[in-house]
């Protein structure tokens, strides 16, 4: 597909078209077919290619083929000739997910026990170094060895060229070809770093970048990525050997930014508001099967709060009491503290100015989700041209739930004195005008989340619930959607699996924290893939549940334990309940999270407590004193 075909593709105003297309994806999931020998065969001939595809910071409901308004038709492809993980679980955040993902393994384990280094009495411990240690495997170095050409073009995230001894760019991971954006986020998505700001490199060296892409158009990181992965893969073409291609997309986090013609495809799409966008997603959604036909909208949302509501008393002083999840054990509940909330206005309590500013926010990150659309369809149709594509593993989802970043009223104020520079190259700007670096706030993320819980950052389903479809090599129709539990450290087992290489378990003489077992793998300790593989369950050869032992997450103080139908929950307040208990959800009947039943179940929701401390000993990860989010 064209640029142009691309534009004329998103044309229809968003009233007329959000039905129809609802509909069509409705028709597009029921229309599957028997699992037969056609693509398991193809897994147990020749070593298959793998492109795996990340978006980043991609909410649950974005994708019109998960129920969203916005025009995915490329990766609505690749479900036709795949299948919708609709239950895939991440990590709260980017950097954390990209740690388990590459070593299998817990993320406190790794190296990031927090996203980066944290700022608290955990600093300097083990497995809170905040880069990717030399305790982690990487699938990428174990895909290399086995056979493997090794790329990755996109975000990182994982360390950095600090010097000889401290080496932690991609290449020194098993990659083979790098060109990827060191750190958590670009300040301009349009580029125009110079290497002397460390921020991009090619191959382990620092890179400035060009004014324009290999096509001549203004450089811009999501097109180039995939220029990048496509001109790596030809590279070597026809000698023999199979690639696994990482295209780790920083699309659509922040600066919301994107070229036309995607910049003006949704004007006038989003003016109803947030909770108009969200019911009709959750309508889809039922269409799609995706969620039960008697989930609720109103009980997800954050209630209105047009100024934040005080911190307690104490916070912040010598005498404050803090909570956190370990509260429960010791009975504290006394004097809790916390601080103020946030700003959030419902879509009734904004200005006419606040609307329009609102709604082109939203307007320019679904601009964002469609470029990155149309870059997967180039990935995907090169597999086609080259004659790849039957024999290509090929997986897309998100990094962690949607971004919410709380935005204030100050904010919204300076954006809309420049409404027209807003989702532009901000170098370019006129002279004088204020720069509008933005982000699309937490009510837009509630939307996103659809029909989740909260949003990136919480270990709730709104944060960890990822959008996910794979196709696997030969598959030409859909298979149904794959409902069971799966979670970020499966995946590199299923890699290795599906590649037909053995995960590395020659012991080592030496132990991790708490006496963990080590393996030895390329002369260094490491910590052994702990995730499962789901291959057999994506082939329809076994039907699962894949984990039938408790899975836990701790991140920012935050924590959640899964257990069969059970799922206990602990968030800080205000969000979290205000007398610090963990919540209780029955998680197969209520993965919205609406219906709070740790009063009616104590010993279970001590059960899986003690069984989540249990989880944390053993992966090396300590509780903070005081839970604060990345916010």
């Amino acid at each position: 597909m064209s640029i142009l075909q691309s534009k004329a593709a998103h044309q229809p105003p968003f009233s007329k078209t959000l039905m129809s297309a609802g509909l069509a994806v409705a028709a597009l999931t029921l229309s599957t077919s028997p699992i037969t020998a056609q693509a398991t065969g193809t897994l147990a001939g020749s070593k298959p290619n793998i492109l795996y595809i990340i978006a980043d910071d991609l909410g649950y409901s974005d994708l019109s083929a998960f129920g969203g308004e916005i025009r995915t038709p490329n990766i609505d492809s690749l479900v036709k000739s795949g299948r919708i993980l609709s239950n895939h679980h991440v990590s709260t955040v980017c950097a954390v997910t990209r740690s388990m993902l590459y070593s299998g393994t817990d993320h406190h384990l790794v190296g990031e026990g927090t996203m980066g280094a944290p700022n608290d009495e955990r600093r300097g411990l083990p497995g809170y170094e905040g880069y990717l240690n030399n305790h982690a495997l990487s699938i990428a170095e174990l895909l290399r060895d086995g056979g493997y050409h090794t790329y990755i073009a996109g975000k990182w995230h994982l360390g950095s060229l600090v010097n000889s001894s401290i080496n932690k760019t991609p290449d020194q991971w098993g990659f083979e070809k790098s060109f990827t954006l060191l750190g958590g986020a670009a300040s301009n998505h349009f580029g125009h770093d110079t290497s002397a700001q460390k921020t991009y490199t090619e191959n382990g060296q620092y890179v400035s970048l060009p004014a324009t892409d290999v096509s001549g158009q203004p450089w811009y990181d999501t097109n180039v990525y995939t220029q990048k992965i496509i001109s790596y893969i030809d590279a070597d073409h026809g000698d023999g050997k199979p690639f696994a291609a990482f295209a780790t997309f920083t699309s659509p986090h922040w600066p919301l930014q994107v070229p036309e013609p995607w910049l003006s495809q949704y004007s006038g799409w989003y003016d109803a508001g947030y909770d108009v966008v969200r019911n009709r997603r959750l309508l889809r959604q039922k269409q799609l099967g995706l969620v039960p036909n008697d989930y609720t909208v109103a009980s997800q949302t954050l209630p209105d709060a047009t100024s934040a509501s005080p911190a307690t008393a104490n916070n912040g002083k010598a005498a404050a009491s803090y909570i956190n999840a370990n509260t429960v054990e010791t009975g504290n509940l006394l004097n809790v503290d916390y601080g103020p909330g946030l700003v959030d206005p419902v879509w009734n309590s904004l200005t006419p100015a606040q609307k329009k500013t609102q709604a082109r926010y939203m307007e320019v990150y679904a601009g964002m989700v469609s470029n990155l659309d149309y870059n997967v369809g180039l990935l995907i149709q090169h597999l086609k041209n080259i004659g790849q594509y039957d024999n290509t593993y090929i997986v897309f989802h998100s990094d962690n739930g949607a971004e919410g970043w709380p935005l204030s009223a100050a904010q919204d104020t300076i954006n809309a004195s420049n409404f027209n520079n807003l989702g532009k190259d901000q170098t370019l700007r006129p002279s004088g005008s204020a720069a509008t670096n933005i982000q699309y706030g937490l009510r837009w993320a509630e939307v996103s989340a659809t029909p989740f819980r909260l949003s990136k950052g919480y270990t709730t389903e709104g944060g960890t619930s990822s959008p996910t479809i794979i196709h696997l090599p030969g598959q030409t129709t859909q298979y149904p959607t794959l409902r069971d539990f799966v979670h970020i450290r499966d995946v590199a087992p299923t890699l290795l699996e599906l590649a037909g290489i053995s995960q590395p378990s020659t012991p080592s003489a030496n132990v991790g924290v708490n006496n963990l077992p080590l393996v030895v793998y390329n002369g260094r300790d490491a910590y052994p893939i702990t995730g499962k593989s789901y291959l057999s369950e994506l082939a329809g050869l076994n039907t699962g549940p894949l984990h039938t032992e408790a899975v836990g997450e701790e991140q920012y103080g935050r924590a959640y334990l899964r257990s069969g139908q059970w799922k206990a929950l602990w968030v800080e307040p205000p969000l979290g309940p205000a007398d610090g208990h963990w919540q209780l959800f029955n998680i197969v009947n209520d993965r919205a999270e609406t219906n709070d039943v740790s009063a009616s179940h104590p010993d279970i929701v001590n059960q899986l407590y003690q069984s989540w401390t249990d989880y944390l000993h053993n992966t090396g990860g300590v509780e903070p004193l005081r839970p604060l989010g990345y916010y």
